[in-house]
């Protein structure tokens, strides 16, 4: 299959569209080649015309993701900007994809499912980078709205004082000490907590911690059969005398919640800057990638703020 070769106007490509940006450092933290070699058999391009280089529209999803852009806006801004030039590899003058090789690049990782094979090996690196005993796994979800109420893969879900959803469910396993997510699995949106729980749990997790929804034998024995021990919030505790129990009660909660808790910034991170509120696309394979996408985006930029902490 004919590639197009980006980068090739000797120093053109340099700082020579202005300063550095947090985009070079985002570029040189990991290993790019095992993400090449995963993506290596990708040909997104139109019948006839030479692809460009996957690995190069990959990380211009990724820009897509920390700038919240369509596949649109971010063909504009990557003819536009030197700093995403820059990191996706192009020189500072040739000719930069139009939308619809994103199209189709996200439509190939949708059918071979390889979105999950390139968040675990983003992943893997950036966990040997930002080094931590492993101590705990928080877990929890996010439900995230459909691209339309057409989707026949999205489900709609109620819960008590909020309005019904239409959508996706993310479920999420991240690391304790760094919060970086380690494992990702996406639903339907009415499927239950527990149930896909222990999907979104790393090997060895260690003590997991989570909400009383996650409750019950089904996901307590997925934490075991991983190695873990659940620390799981409960509702209740016997006892005969009312107070000493519900003290006994919010003394077993407190410690939980105040790690579980930290989970919430990820979701925070993927909704208000990420733009995750809304899948853009329909399909369970499409929102499984677009989740992904979202979770390796947070990982590079959450591993360099560990990285720039502890320097």
């Amino acid at each position: 299959m004919a590639r197009r070769r980006i980068g090739q106007e000797g120093l053109g490509f340099l700082h020579s569209g202005g300063g550095a940006s947090s985009l070079d450092q985002l570029a040189g933290l990991i290993d790019w080649r095992p993400i090449e070699t995963l993506l290596g058999d990708i040909h997104a391009a139109a019948k006839g015309e030479p692809a460009w280089p996957p690995v190069a529209l990959f990380k211009a999803m990724l820009i897509a993701v920390w700038y919240d852009l369509s596949d649109g806006k971010l063909a504009e801004a990557l003819d536009d900007r030197a700093s995403f030039r820059r990191f996706c590899g192009f020189s500072a003058r040739e000719a930069t994809p139009e939308r619809t090789a994103f199209v189709r690049l996200r439509k190939a990782l949708a059918a071979r499912g390889l979105d999950k094979a390139l968040f675990e090996a983003v992943t893997r690196q950036l966990k040997a980078k930002a080094v931590s005993v492993k101590t705990g796994t928080l877990v929890d979800a996010t439900i995230i709205a459909s691209a339309r109420e057409g989707d026949g893969d999205a489900r709609w879900v109620k819960h008590k004082g909020r309005r019904a959803v239409h959508g996706f469910k993310a479920h999420v396993g991240a690391d304790v000490g760094t919060v970086l997510v380690e494992a990702v699995a996406i639903t339907p949106a009415n499927v239950n907590d527990g149930k896909a729980g222990p999907d979104a749990l790393p090997d060895d997790p260690g003590e997991v911690f989570a909400d009383s929804v996650y409750r019950g034998e089904h996901f307590g024995a997925g934490v075991r059969a991983k190695g873990g021990t659940p620390r799981v919030i409960a509702t209740g505790i016997r006892g005969e005398n009312t107070r000493k129990t519900l003290s006994r009660l919010a003394a077993y909660n407190r410690p939980i919640h105040r790690v579980r808790g930290r989970i919430e910034k990820i979701f925070g991170t993927w909704k208000r800057s990420y733009g995750l509120r809304r899948m853009r696309w329909c399909g369970l394979a499409k929102a499984a990638v677009q989740v992904r996408l979202t979770a390796i985006a947070y990982n590079l930029k959450r591993t360099s703020t560990i990285l720039s902490q502890s320097a």
